[in-house]
């Protein structure tokens, strides 16, 4: 069994996530609700897992719209959402 973890930046938090977590999983085991807000104010999050719904974008390390399912967590990676980030 694996017990590696890595440290991410998550909205300016530290926390330390499982080695190969994408970082859509991280931001939900975080208890991070969306990613981005819709236009009517409510939080949108990852539907599909796959790419395909592009709900899951954030920044990464400064680079906007990448998608949070599709990349994995490294240390020192820092994932700005941007908005709908209830707790």
């Amino acid at each position: 069994m694996n017990d590696a973890r890595v440290q991410v930046t998550i909205d300016g938090r530290v926390v330390a996530v499982p080695a190969g977590t994408s970082v859509a999983a991280a931001l939900a085991i975080e208890g991070v609700r969306g990613t981005r807000t819709s236009v009517s104010g409510q939080p949108r999050a990852a539907v599909c897992g796959m790419g395909v719904c592009q709900e899951c974008r954030v920044t990464i390390d400064g680079r906007a719209h990448v998608l949070g399912c599709q990349t994995l967590c490294r240390d020192g990676l820092v994932v700005e959402t941007t908005g709908g980030v209830a707790r």
